[in-house]
């Protein structure tokens, strides 16, 4: 059975260039593109209204945003190799701090932020994967080695226990952090990964990138237990329903999907353009309908609803 989502809002000309990520709190979307502003709007308000701009926060754009799931925090990193911390103050956001790890452009890439906030993980071009503790005055607290592959895509699990990377090479690594140690090195996929995601029970990583497959694998054993098939273009984001029963998966033709899990199907497609997505998210629950957002190169934001439900 398919699943019909609504056009419910755009937001035209949110920024000024491509929109490369998407963060959500429980009441807010944040946006970040090739520009150096970040831009927050409420997803409370039928029209997405614009309740904050952070003017100028990095001095070259921001290639990836990373919220904590408690909402009081999110990270931006930035073309020029910096990554700054903000946290929300009577409604508004102010900057924490910067993560000073004498990096250069390009060496910080993908980012995530654990369920509260408290800890940082980071992808570097030379593969490497970097934990700060945000709470202990930024240290790092965990250097994870790879085989040397640019780091793409990263995830924190919402327990905190693990830390997934994706790499040009195609390699998908998750790492246990308590111990310090590789849990597992993941099969399947050879082209670059540019997409890890864990379901919010921690049972299953998800994992896409160029091949246009999204493979799926069981945390615990290191299994490949399903591949999902439908995109005819590379796949740039990736994230969970807050139930953990369906997918979303945005690529490079502009196409938005959303996978049953249970029925390890595509159960809606959605194109607003035909412009890449680099970035697609779900929106916080209301009532029973679910949503979700969709941004990219054509420098707008999108807003689905579930077509049924109260």
């Amino acid at each position: 059975m398919s699943k019909q989502y609504l056009t419910t809002h755009t937001i035209d000309n949110a920024h000024i260039t491509d929109i490369f990520s998407l963060a959500v709190t429980s009441h807010q979307i944040i946006s970040a593109s090739g520009s150096s502003d970040i831009k927050i709007y409420s997803t409370t308000e039928p029209d997405f209204s614009l309740v904050q701009t952070l003017d100028a926060a990095h001095k070259l754009g921001v290639h990836h945003l990373a919220a904590s799931k408690d909402g009081h925090h999110f990270a931006s990193a930035s073309f020029a190799g910096d990554v700054k911390l903000w946290r929300s103050e009577d409604g508004q956001w102010i900057k924490k701090g910067d993560v000073t790890d004498g990096n250069k452009a390009g060496e910080i890439w993908a980012i995530a932020l654990s369920e509260e906030g408290q800890y940082l993980a980071a992808t570097s071009i030379d593969g490497r994967i970097n934990v700060w503790d945000n709470v202990a005055g930024l240290k790092k607290i965990r250097e994870f080695e790879t085989k040397g592959s640019f780091g793409m895509a990263i995830d924190l699990s919402t327990d905190g226990r693990f830390t997934a990377s994706g790499h040009e090479n195609g390699g998908v690594y998750i790492f246990n952090n308590d111990t310090g140690r590789l849990l597992h090195s993941l099969p399947g996929l050879i082209k670059p990964i540019r997409a890890v995601a864990f379901s919010p029970g921690c049972k299953l990583l998800a994992a896409a990138g160029d091949a246009k497959v999204i493979a799926l694998y069981d945390v615990a054993s290191g299994e490949q237990v399903a591949n999902l098939t439908g995109h005819g273009a590379w796949i740039f984001s990736l994230d969970w329903s807050y139930t953990g029963e369906f997918l979303l998966s945005g690529a490079f033709d502009g196409k938005a999907k959303v996978w049953s899990i249970e029925r390890r199907e595509c159960v809606a497609t959605h194109t607003e353009t035909d412009k890449t997505l680099w970035s697609v998210k779900w929106l916080p629950k209301t009532g029973r309908n679910e949503g979700f957002a969709t941004a990219g190169a054509n420098r707008s934001i999108s807003f689905y609803r579930e077509a049924t439900g109260g």
